[in-house]
Parts: C-alpha cells; structure tokens; sequence
C-alpha cells in the first residue's frame, strides 16, 4: 500500500540535521523528497567524518555517516543556484512541488528569488518551511544557529549534567543535536497540519520554525518548574526535580536505572529492596516528602543497591511492578531483545557499499506503513533521472547545463576543502 503521503512531493533545500531530519520523515511517510544539494560538496555533513560508510572491501566510501542519519528516501540533485539558470530550475521544481524545506540564514534565499514570496507567486499552494537559529524577526534574527550555541542560550544545558559541588560539575551539552532533532519533529508536525489547511482551502503558507524557540518550548516541566515558582532550577546529574527515586543507582556490577513515578511503586521496591520502613516513614511515604528529603533517602538506596548485580535488581523489581532497568551503550542497544523485535535497525542497498545499516523510524501505522524505498544517496546520483521526469528536459538540454556548471556530478569528500 502506498505511503500517506505518496502523492505530495517536497523540495529540500535544507543542510546539516534539522531540516533534513524533517524531510526524512516525509520520505518515510511516502512523499516524494527531492534533495538540491550544491555541485562538487553537498550537504555539509556529506563531509563531516569520520566515520565513513565502509564498502565491500572495508574501505572508506564518500558518505559520511552523519549524512547517512538523515536523507534516507531522498533523490540528490545537484544544481548552483548562484546561477541564474540554476535558479530557473530550483523555481520550475519548486512550481511542481508541494513543500519546501529550507534552512538558509534569514533573507539569504532572496537575493536568488527562491524566498517564499517568489516562489507562492509560481505555487499558490506551496508550503514552504524556513528553519533557522533564532526565526525571521527579533534581534538574535541575522546570526547562524546551531545546535551546541542553542543548547546553551535556551537552557538545556543549564540543567544538565552533575549538580554543584560534586566531582565534574558543570553544565554538559546532551550526547546528541537533540535541538536539531527536535526541530525537525516540529517542522514535519507543522508541515502536515499545513498539508491539512491546503486540503481545505487550497491555500499554502509559511512556516517561521527557530532552533531557540524549540529549544525553550522542550523544557516542558523545567519551565513549569521556574514559572509556577520563581525559582531557577538547578542541574541534579541524572536526579529528577519533581521525582524520587527516579534517578541511576550503583549496583555490585555497575549501575542501574530506577524511575519510581507513584506512591505505590515506592512501597512495592521497599518490599522488594527489604526495607519496608521507608514506606511508612513520613519523610518518605509522599512523592513531596521524598523530593523534600532526598538528600536522605537517595544515599540509603544506594546503600542498598551495591548488594546486587544490575541483572538481579531488575529480576526482582521488574515482576514487582517497579520501572528500572539497565544503562545500555549502543552495542547493547542494537542487541537488546525488544529493540530487535521492534526492528529498529534495518538495512538497505547502496550502490558503492552493498549494503547500509540505518535506525528505522519508530512510527508504526496499520494502514500506510513506513516505507524504505532507497538509501541515502550519492551526491548528485538523481539529478538526471529529476530533471528529465519532473521538468521534462532532454538529454541534450541536461549534457549543456552540466557542461556551463549549472549541474553537477559527486565527489569523493574524503578529499573535500574543510567547510
């Protein structure tokens, strides 16, 4: 059966994570994703390795394996736009598509007539997202953005990592461009619920997404927390503010997760940790009582907690109703048995590697199911099968825009200049 959105095509202008990551998951969801990418380079990350794909003989193929993360289900075509025609063919393609994706710093696409204005004027209906650092307005407007620098000024990294006072104190960044991933969730979210209003009146529109704005909106409780209260939090390492016990504990082997959400999966692991005192404690008995006296409780847990292994932990508390489990690295990720029955890690060809291993998405739909339709591509790898199928150009009129440079072939970017 064909994907939801098998009968929408999207233009991606994007580089890098966030609009990517969004133009991924229209591709998963069936949509047509052309990617336009610049002659010779590419998408910046195209470049960003090592680590690079390896091929049938354990060498180092051109694609990056960051680049991999996030174009699964895409067409790469190359075209430079600083070139009138480039522009002409960027117009024409985005004159027959429904969505646009673009992440360009803000007003640099006009200069080019690709901005939003020029190009509703060749698509009433296009929808066309813009994602930059900071949004179309306000005074932060014309600086770039990325991902760390957005972690820092939003907050995120103000109430992550050990808290004052301990050994490694200090605000960490989180372990991946979790702002980019976010932002792409938030841009496929706002696209499809553009794709609903066009659906009722025809009518496209414009899409202002900020990595800042984002970034500040997925503080989610932290924010309550400060609003309700006044109060900055603070960083807790990996406590919880509003929980306890709902933090890592040691066990004899290593450490252990424990996420302790009511009352009665407290007095459960009292039982089970034979200490049934703290359930009738009144330090202890209400989640409040805990938070208030977790300076008490938590060291009596981890006392506790050494006696047994992680795997003898979660056999006992697993059976008892009590959420806990291991801290896995990513080996034990891809081997853990509910990960693999999921099928969350897939793999499709590739045509100098054999084959390449992705991470699946996690949406599962019983009436138009994800799709892997092709892998990452090569740099340039469709350009000639896009411009003949979508723009109806011959073969000739396709050798003379590679010839003036208006198009291009891939490189190795293992040897690219640095970006």
């Amino acid at each position: 059966m064909a994907g939801a959105l098998s009968h929408i095509r999207v233009l991606d202008l994007s580089r890098i994570l966030a609009g990517p990551w969004a133009g991924q998951i229209l591709g998963d969801l069936g949509a047509e994703v052309i990617k336009v990418e610049r002659p010779g380079v590419g998408d910046d990350t195209r470049a960003w390795g090592p680590p690079y794909l390896k091929d049938a003989h354990g060498e180092d193929t051109s694609e990056a394996a960051y680049y991999l993360c996030a174009n699964r289900n895409k067409k790469s075509v190359t075209i430079d736009f600083t070139q009138a025609e480039g522009q002409a063919l960027v117009r024409e393609l985005a004159a027959r598509s429904d969505i646009v994706i673009e992440n360009f710093k803000v007003g640099r696409l006009q200069q080019y007539g690709l901005d939003y204005a020029s190009l509703m004027a060749v698509n009433p209906g296009l929808i066309y997202c813009s994602i930059t650092g900071f949004g179309q307005d306000g005074p932060y407007a014309p600086r770039a953005g990325y991902d760390f620098l957005i972690q820092g000024l939003g907050g995120l990294m103000s109430l992550t990592g050990r808290k004052d006072g301990e050994h490694g104190a200090g605000p960490m960044k989180v372990g991946v461009a979790l702002t980019d991933v976010l932002t792409g969730l938030y841009a496929s979210t706002s696209i499809l619920a553009a794709l609903a209003h066009r659906d009722r009146t025809g009518a496209g529109q414009y899409i202002d997404l900020a990595l800042l704005d984002v970034q500040v909106a997925c503080l989610a409780n932290q924010n309550m927390n400060f609003l309700t209260t006044g109060v900055t939090p603070t960083r807790l390492g990996n406590a919880h503010p509003n929980i306890v016990p709902y933090q890592d504990f040691p066990t004899s082997d290593g450490d252990m997760i424990l996420a302790v959400g009511n009352d009665s999966q407290f007095a459960r692991f009292c039982e089970v940790v034979e200490q049934p005192q703290w359930a009738l404690d009144a330090r202890f008995a209400k989640n409040a009582d805990r938070v208030l006296h977790r300076e008490i409780l938590v060291p009596l847990i981890r006392q506790t907690s050494v006696m047994r292994t992680t795997r003898e932990w979660i056999s006992l508390l697993e059976p008892a109703g009590v959420p806990c489990g291991p801290i896995n690295d990513l080996a034990h990720v891809f081997e853990d048995a509910q990960v693999r029955a999921r099928g969350m890690k897939i793999e499709l060809p590739h045509p100098t590697a054999g084959t390449v291993a992705l991470v699946a998405s996690p949406i599962r739909m019983s009436k138009t199911p994800v799709e892997y339709r092709n892998a990452p591509p090569l740099l340039g790898q469709h350009t000639h099968d896009v411009l003949a199928a979508v723009l109806g150009l011959d073969s000739t009129a396709i050798e003379r825009l590679a010839k003036t440079g208006v198009i291009g072939a891939g490189i190795d970017h293992r040897s690219a200049p640095a970006l």
